[in-house]
């Protein structure tokens, strides 16, 4: 894990960002988590207030952070791409996103039939264990974060690092698309369609089989938005 250490060179607020940009881009600072306050950071790094605001503004100008007034700063994206991406796209029709997953998730589902290690795999069946016992639990933030553990896997399983990368800047869109369907009292979070079916089929080195899995998961997500949505497709 990368660390917080005292900044002492100059240029501090260029290396604040660096510092501050590393955690987020690890991951130790997940999307949707709150950053540690001000004081702390001013402790932690060794500088002034005004250094760690300055870093603050750069990193929410690029859509890495979310300024909340009275509520604290959040990570909303991993890197420039995904949050010019958030921007731009997030809370976009739920039609769109689902298009551009297609053209994604077939792909990947495809690729990691044919050459997802036995490492990929036990990623794969971690992140559905968790997703079935945080839906057992009624465990929103749980859910939602292993069931897209689980979609960013597959494509992470695929092994072409472009196609990974692309989608996991498509994170706010494609988690936003999710969420939205976990307040309605029919969606059935625990299918086993689209998720333990591909699982299967990726183990079996299926890559029609895992393609057909992806399209019928995202086929049947967009049919349970269209009757929910006045005009038919929307969220």
């Amino acid at each position: 894990m990368s660390s917080l250490e005292s900044v002492r060179r100059p240029a501090l607020s260029a290396e604040v960002i660096a510092r501050l940009r590393e955690r987020i881009t690890s991951g130790d600072w997940p999307v949707g988590s709150r950053i540690p306050p001000e004081p702390e950071l001013m402790t932690r790094l060794q500088v002034a207030r005004g250094t760690v605001r300055e870093a603050v503004r750069a990193l929410a100008h690029a859509g890495l952070l979310d300024v909340r007034q009275g509520d604290g700063t959040y990570v909303r994206a991993v890197s420039e791409l995904s949050g010019a991406v958030e921007r731009l796209y997030g809370g976009s029709d739920i039609g769109l996103v689902l298009e551009v997953r297609q053209a994604l998730d077939l792909q990947a589902a495809r690729l990691a039939a044919i050459r997802a290690e036995e490492a990929d795999l036990t990623v794969l069946e971690g992140a559905l264990r968790r997703r079935r016992a945080a839906w057992d639990e009624r465990d929103f933030d749980a859910w939602l974060a292993a069931d897209w553990e689980f979609h960013l896997g597959v494509a992470d399983a695929a092994h072409n690092p472009l196609l990974a990368e692309l989608y996991r800047n498509l994170s706010g869109p494609v988690r936003e698309s999710v969420a939205g369907s976990w307040t309605d009292p029919d969606y059935q979070g625990a299918n086993p369609g689209g998720h333990e079916d591909l699982l299967l089929a990726l183990r079996e080195r299926d890559p029609v089989e895992a393609a057909r899995q992806a399209d019928a998961n995202l086929t049947d997500t967009h049919d349970w938005h269209a009757v929910r949505s006045p005009r038919g497709t929307g969220s």
